[in-house]
């Protein structure tokens, strides 16, 4: 895929993470898990590569935080989710590896990278202990939606197992 339609698709996954961020999420204290994050970063991560997967979910962030239906939280999990998936899939070339690392990434590292902040908004010391499970279950939700799908298009061979599109 060339650079255009990386950067094209790119876009498109990061506007159908912003407008589906309104109708699909599920509060949790001072935390919203959103699934669908962790499913785009999947796809992006086995489609896209890298660069294009933290890009991805930096803009996703950004576009929910302007609109209102984001965190600060959004920032560091999703974009070492979608990382760590990205390079596990790029080494490898399994899916099942990538979706690990989209949990790993965001629900464990992600949490972690995102107490600082939680801990200067929101003056708690103890939020570690809400961030890891809430991230955890919510990388997990999308990670396992984003590896049914993938295995679904390559099924219906939409895509090829090395995630490229079939001509």
């Amino acid at each position: 895929m060339n650079r255009t339609k990386k950067l094209t698709m790119t876009a498109l996954l990061a506007a159908i993470t912003s407008i589906s961020s309104s109708l699909i999420f599920i509060p949790i204290g001072f935390a919203k898990i959103f699934p669908i994050q962790h499913l785009v970063n999947l796809l992006s991560a086995v489609l896209l590569g890298p660069a294009y997967a933290i890009m991805q979910a930096f803009l996703s962030s950004t576009i929910r935080n302007i609109i209102g239906t984001g965190s600060l939280f959004a920032y560091p999990g999703s974009m070492i989710g979608a990382f760590l998936a990205a390079i596990l899939y790029s080494k490898t070339k399994n899916i099942g590896l990538s979706a690990l690392g989209e949990v790993i990434g965001t629900g464990i590292l992600g949490a972690i990278a995102t107490y600082p902040i939680a801990v200067l908004i929101l003056g708690e010391e103890m939020t570690i202990f809400g961030l890891i499970p809430a991230f955890t279950i919510s990388s997990f939700t999308g990670a396992l939606l984003g590896y049914t799908l993938l295995n679904l298009l390559i099924r219906k061979r939409v895509i090829l197992p090395g995630g490229q599109k079939v001509r």
